[in-house]
């Protein structure tokens, strides 16, 4: 396996919609050609059951249904990268803080649900190759770390959380009998979540190839943890890693006025100042071109050869008006008080006017 070098671009088609445009030395270029040209290979997509409400109204945060994720992984197969299917399970965001079935799924009984993971797990994959956007690699759930399709498969309930996974390994089995699959938790300096987590589903798991992790440096801690439990995972479950997000910011300078909203409109970054502080790099343009440099390192010299590589988590994900990481739609479906906005632009490989990072220079020559 060529070393991955990675990019989340869900939210690709809605940017383009909303008017983003990226530059590198100057030049204006396409997305993908700017990656291409700095080393990336491989993109990551995630896919949303059905991301709108009773009325039809999209959920934002690039409304990921099948539609447009085919759309999106053709757009990435046609341009010659490699392809992360991302099954998340869940109508909008799911990870260790929420896992919410699927409205169409919300009063099936454990058995109803299993099955439910098994067909759409299916289709999809069923749909994918029909449209010549086969994947590479398939990511089974997300930032599984407190189970999944909540309360039925939320942690402790490891039958369950088991059963569920399983379902969708099959699913994917029964279409593609050799892609690589992965399990993905967040929180990719904690060993320990790690090795509970992982003990307790290889006791009656299907078999996958590889442990995703979610690594950013201003929630799970130093480098050093990351690489510690990188090479427990390889050693003790003799499986690869591959860090499935990661980032780092390049700024603390605000981008209101690029959203174009009210400030009680905009949730503004997530690197908020007291995490920024505990992060051992400066949240500049070198402070993140060295992070990539450090955590390159580490990814690459995981114990015999099981460092596989990393997936940057939406580095194009600049500030433009109309592209955030809710609508009050879907702050409805997952009981959240918003506000929306993106949250995530002081953390993208481009600067808010789209203008390469020297980031992706390090990526491009290591």
């Amino acid at each position: 396996m060529e070393f991955i070098k990675g990019a989340d671009l869900s939210t690709l088609l809605e940017l383009e919609k909303c008017g983003a445009r990226y530059f590198d030395g100057g030049e204006e270029k396409e997305i993908l050609s700017i990656l291409k040209g700095y080393g990336f290979n491989s993109v990551r997509l995630r896919l949303w059951n059905d991301p709108y409400d009773k009325e039809g109204k999209p959920y934002g945060a690039g409304t990921n249904d099948l539609d447009v994720t085919i759309k999106t992984a053709k757009k990435v197969v046609d341009a010659g990268f490699g392809f992360l299917f991302n099954l998340h399970y869940s109508d909008f965001w799911a990870d260790p803080g929420k896992q919410i079935k699927p409205k169409a799924w919300e009063n099936y009984s454990v058995e109803e649900l299993e099955q439910a993971v098994f067909d759409f797990t299916k289709d999809s994959m069923e749909a994918l190759h029909k449209a010549g956007a086969k994947p590479t690699m398939v990511q089974v759930g997300n930032e599984l770390s407190n189970g999944l399709l909540w309360p039925e498969g939320r942690k402790p309930g490891w039958d369950n959380i088991t059963r569920f996974v399983n379902a969708g390994i099959r699913g994917v089995r029964v279409v593609d009998k050799s892609v690589p699959i992965m399990i993905h938790l967040d929180n990719g300096g904690n060993n320990g979540l790690y090795r509970d987590w992982f003990d307790h589903y290889t006791k009656e798991g299907e078999d996958f190839q590889i442990i995703g992790l979610s690594y950013y440096p201003f929630w799970h801690g130093d480098l050093k943890s990351l690489e510690f439990n990188m090479n427990d995972m390889a050693k003790r479950y003799k499986k690869d890693v591959v860090v499935a997000e990661v980032s780092m910011g390049f700024t603390m300078e605000d981008y209101g006025e690029y959203e174009q909203l009210l400030p009680g409109e905009r949730k503004g970054y997530a690197t908020k100042p007291e995490l920024a502080a505990k992060i051992e790099y400066p949240m500049t343009k070198q402070g993140q071109a060295d992070f990539m440099q450090d955590f390159l390192t580490r990814v690459k010299h995981v114990a015999s050869g099981h460092g596989k590589g990393f997936y940057y988590w939406e580095p194009a994900w600049i500030p433009v008006p109309g592209s955030g990481w809710a609508t009050p739609e879907s702050l409805k479906y997952m009981n959240d008080p918003g506000p929306c906005g993106n949250e995530w632009a002081n953390q993208a490989l481009f600067d808010y006017d789209g203008n390469a990072n020297p980031a992706l220079k390090v990526v491009r020559d290591f």
